[in-house]
């Protein structure tokens, strides 16, 4: 068995299609009118198609149970873009116990998506706020290798 990807079943597929496309910047690979994939290996599929091959069985959204995770290290901008969107968030920018940054809210259809800065990014923010490698390591859970790689890579940048 070889996984491929999530997909989301959404209630109008032009809604949702520029949503994650045009909002989120994401690239269609294709579009086979009831069922886009998007670059990342990431689907959405027409709920009144995708309903007939689940034969007819009730589908339902906003169940607060699953989440499709990005990755963007200018959250603010992230922000900003979603409140001038008229976005519904979970939450606005905090940070996980982890000490990395995130965002969730929700797509069209109430499915929940977050974003966060990488790792890197937290470590390197952790650093640049005068946190030493063991400081760091300690509260990111990130082994000092990581945590020393990422500052210097981030030094480059």
């Amino acid at each position: 068995m070889k996984y491929k990807c999530p997909l989301l079943v959404v209630s109008d597929i032009q809604r949702s299609r520029s949503f994650y496309e045009d909002l989120l910047g994401l690239k269609v690979i294709v579009d086979f009118g009831e069922n886009i994939t998007f670059q990342g290996d990431f689907a959405i599929h027409l709920k009144s198609h995708y309903q007939k091959l689940i034969d007819n069985k009730e589908i339902q959204h906003g169940g607060n149970n699953f989440e499709i995770y990005f990755e963007e290290d200018d959250l603010e901008g992230i922000v900003q873009l979603l409140k001038g969107n008229g976005i519904t968030f979970v939450h606005e920018l905090r940070e996980q116990p982890w000490k990395q940054r995130v965002v969730r809210f929700y797509d069209p259809d109430h499915h929940i998506i977050e974003v966060g800065e990488s790792m890197e990014n937290t470590v390197f923010r952790l650093h640049n706020e005068g946190w030493s490698v063991d400081e760091i390591s300690v509260s990111t859970l990130m082994p000092p290798q990581f945590v020393e790689q990422a500052i210097v890579s981030h030094k480059k940048q």
